[in-house]
């Protein structure tokens, strides 16, 4: 039996890889494993079989209380079956069945009802610049969400694009001015 934290090469336990990997185990059930190292730390703190329960059962040992992340950076809540917003949940058959934006759910406990898959809950940028992080989990309402149609959306993000084009152009021209200025002092010194 390995020794906890013991390196070997990949080629020593029987795979095929240059790698090193150390004899490491899983922060969640204990159980030692062989790990890759990457930049000399195991590439995963967590078992295969602890990575998996995460998402798809609440009594899984990496349970996070149902709540997580998806790839835009919206936050995602997990309703149960029983819940009254479980209409609004995910049904398609992915690692997020079951969970609903936390932006819409706000939106629709705030007016004690389920939202329709066509309105659209808006961030305002109130707080944070539009597209960020920072903006995208700013779930406060009615300081930094609205419910709009689909048109409004569109015509709102209309001309929150073209308000940012335009504050740009002026700072370009600040800066144009200062700099012509500049030449014009100069010009007369000379």
């Amino acid at each position: 039996m390995p020794l906890i934290n013991e390196i070997k090469m990949a080629s020593e336990l029987g795979i095929n890889s240059w790698n090193k990997h150390i004899f490491s185990p899983c922060v969640l059930c204990g159980q030692p494993r062989w790990v890759r190292l990457i930049k000399n730390k195991p590439e995963h703190d967590r078992c295969r079989k602890c990575m998996g329960l995460g998402r798809r059962a609440e009594r899984g040992a990496a349970w996070e209380g149902g709540r997580g992340i998806d790839g835009d950076g919206y936050i995602l809540i997990y309703l149960k079956s029983d819940d009254f917003f479980f209409p609004m949940a995910t049904r398609k058959r992915s690692a997020w069945a079951g969970y609903v934006l936390e932006h819409r759910l706000v939106v629709a406990k705030a007016l004690g009802r389920n939202l329709h898959s066509w309105e659209i809950v808006h961030h305002k940028h109130a707080k944070y610049p539009a597209g960020s992080i920072e903006n995208k989990q700013d779930n406060r309402y009615p300081e930094n969400l609205q419910l709009v149609s689909d048109d409004r959306h569109k015509q709102i993000t209309i001309l929150e694009n073209r308000i940012a084009h335009l504050e740009k152009r002026v700072t370009l021209l600040e800066a144009e001015n200062i700099m012509l200025r500049t030449n014009l002092e100069v010009g007369r010194c000379l």
